[in-house]
């Protein structure tokens, strides 16, 4: 029997190091948003303790581009985001998922080559 990669229709995590994250094949050296919809771009923050409400109002806004739940890569450890926040993004019916980043990128992968509606927010922490 012969087998075949899966081929996704969207953008995937195809790599990840601590100091970078591909998509599609091309390295990116920053923080990263991107979404099974086709949304792909550089996210501000490097940290974790970093996080402003400017990030929260970032994630919101996936809910207007047909996002219903982000995964959240928190960087080297898993942490979670905080319960004002929680509370903001259940509000506008968007689900999220902490992670440490490099369990982000493997479940962003898995949900969007199920077609789900899906965005990963992943931190690099360098």
């Amino acid at each position: 029997m012969k087998l075949q990669p899966d081929q996704m229709d969207t953008l995937a995590v195809t790599g990840y190091d601590a100091s970078w994250i591909a998509v599609n094949g091309v390295r990116h050296s920053n923080s990263l948003i991107v979404s099974a919809l086709g949304l792909l771009m550089p996210w501000e923050r490097s940290h974790f303790d970093q996080l402003q409400d400017s990030d929260l109002a970032q994630l919101l806004a996936l809910k207007d581009q047909g996002i219903e739940l982000i995964v959240l890569g928190s960087g080297k450890q898993l942490r979670f985001l905080p319960p004002t926040w929680l509370k903001s993004l259940h509000a506008h019916q968007l689900g999220v998922e902490c992670m440490d980043t490099p369990a982000a990128c493997r479940t962003y992968n898995i949900l969007a080559g199920e077609g789900r509606r899906v965005a990963a927010a992943l931190l690099l922490q360098i």
